[in-house]
């Protein structure tokens, strides 16, 4: 039976490898600008609308304000949404608009019960923009000069109506080492990006809600984060939503273009990932079950396996695989090396005991995040897009 299983994670991971190689050749970057198909395409600066939710994010919003103001790409607006901070978020805030009238705060309303705070804050941002293209950015991100119009281009150059860039992930504690990588791994060892803009099916959508964007038309044909207010994985809900309609969209790897860290301690990766993972799945148990048990037999069995002397041979080439995987992602998309190579088969162990804690708190009905408690048991439901919320 072990034997079985290590010639399945050889299997599984050669497609892995080849899927990574595929993308470390071929994947679209937000730091490169595509060629225009003809001289007059880029020629027009549409208004765009950068959305900024924030909640306590006194630490991070000078920095990522800051970046936004040093973009290259002029015609824009810059919108941030205090959503009830208790700490200096909105004063920070203040001080800038007084300084440089493209950056606005407005104050979030009471969170109504059938939202999350990230949907309902993004739905309030949408509703004060006047942009033609709305970029959604979280507030823990900083950006690159040219992140703003690199993705106007992208989108002029291949008549998108959303995308979305997964940043660089900056990556200092052991924790945020050992798990953030590993997911970024579902998605460079996962999923040919390029297949985001030429499949038409939904099951091969991707997003970041950490940098996303939409046609202001596309934005309100999908109904807004309205639609998907519920939803606590809304960007992925969002790519979907947008294939079913049948309009245009890509992934793109952000790096050397916008850059997050997204939590700084063991608490922060571990509520954080609670909140999301199980949701990558779309809430099924046995897809998420499915995917966990994958991740062990290709990524931990053959570190255990490799002691036996009848598996020993075939069970370094399964190790040289997830070393070659891991390499690959890391120079790509700058994760750190040794902690990605090394200590391996303990993120991914790390990563499973998140995921099984996702499942059981979702299962639970309540997620915790930010000093707000999230009610997870509508969201294996479906939701219509004409459906209203209640007053």
């Amino acid at each position: 039976m072990i034997t079985v299983l290590i010639y399945m994670a050889l299997a599984v991971l050669t497609v892995f490898l080849a899927i990574t190689i595929y993308n470390f050749i071929t994947a679209p970057m937000l730091r490169d600008v595509p060629p225009p198909a003809n001289e007059q395409q880029y020629a027009s600066n549409p208004f765009v609308s950068v959305l900024v939710p924030a909640r306590n994010e006194a630490t991070n919003i000078g920095n990522c304000l800051a970046g936004l103001l040093a973009q290259s790409y002029k015609n824009m607006e810059i919108i941030v949404l205090d959503d009830h901070s208790e700490d200096k978020t909105s004063e920070i805030v203040q001080e800038f608009a007084k300084h440089y009238p493209q950056i606005r705060l407005v104050q979030g309303r009471p969170l109504p019960p059938e939202w999350t705070g990230k949907n309902w804050a993004c739905q309030q941002l949408s509703a004060t923009a006047r942009g033609i293209i709305y970029i959604f950015t979280d507030a823990d991100n900083t950006h690159a000069p040219n992140a703003v119009e690199n993705t106007v281009r992208w989108m002029q150059r291949y008549d998108l109506s959303m995308l979305s860039a997964f940043p660089q992930q900056q990556t200092e504690s052991l924790p945020e080492q050992l798990a953030v990588p590993i997911v970024d791994m579902f998605v460079y060892a996962g999923l040919p990006l390029w297949l985001t803009y030429t499949s038409a099916y939904p099951s091969l959508a991707a997003a970041n809600g950490q940098w996303i964007a939409f046609t202001r038309q596309a934005y309100i044909e999908l109904g807004g984060h309205l639609s998907v207010r519920k939803h606590v994985v809304e960007d992925v809900e969002l790519s979907r939503a947008t294939k079913q309609r049948g309009l245009r969209m890509i992934t793109t790897a952000g790096t050397d273009a916008v850059f997050c860290r997204m939590y700084k301690n063991f608490d922060e990766v571990w509520n954080g990932f609670t909140k999301n993972l199980f949701g990558l799945v779309g809430y099924s148990s046995i897809g998420f079950f499915a995917l966990l048990a994958m991740l062990l037999v290709a990524c931990v069995l053959p570190y255990m396996t490799v002691w036996f002397s009848e598996l020993r041979w075939i069970s370094l080439g399964a190790i040289a695989l997830n070393v070659l995987l891991r390499l690959a992602i890391s120079i790509k998309y700058k994760h750190p090396l040794t902690a990605s190579i090394l200590l391996h088969p303990v993120g991914v162990l790390f990563v499973v005991a998140i995921g099984i804690n996702s499942f059981i708190r979702v299962k639970q009905g309540k997620i915790q995040w930010k000093s707000r408690t999230i009610d997870t048991t509508t969201l294996m439901k479906g939701i219509s897009l004409e459906e209203e919320p209640k007053p």
